[in-house]
């Protein structure tokens, strides 16, 4: 029960960090950012270690390692973009690469 509510949790901060980069898409070389993709970020980080100590030791290490990854990936370049706008990379990257994180999670 605690895994599902945890796991719940986790989609609801990926539903809103997607929320966020979805909302930016009209003026994303424009606009210096809010916090709020950070603060869902780190709960996306949290929640995910939560799942695999909660799985321990059964965890599918075939979508941890990646979808880690692609966390590390997705950090820094919130971090080379920390008060600046987005690049139309950086901000198609960051689409890309979540959009690949899910897929990665639906993927049995």
């Amino acid at each position: 029960m605690l895994f599902s509510i945890v796991l719940l949790l986790h989609f609801g901060c990926f539903l809103g960090y997607l929320a966020v980069l979805v909302t930016q898409r009209s003026d994303y070389h424009t606009k210096t950012r809010d916090h709020k993709g950070l603060l869902l970020g780190i709960a996306l980080l949290v929640t995910g270690i939560i799942m695999v100590a909660l799985k321990y030791p059964h965890v599918n290490y075939y979508k941890v390692v990646p979808k880690t990854g692609i966390f590390l990936l997705i950090t820094l370049i919130n971090i080379r973009f920390t008060n600046k706008p987005f690049t139309k990379g950086a901000y198609y990257a960051l689409v890309g690469l979540t959009l690949a994180a899910a897929g990665i999670a639906v993927w049995h």
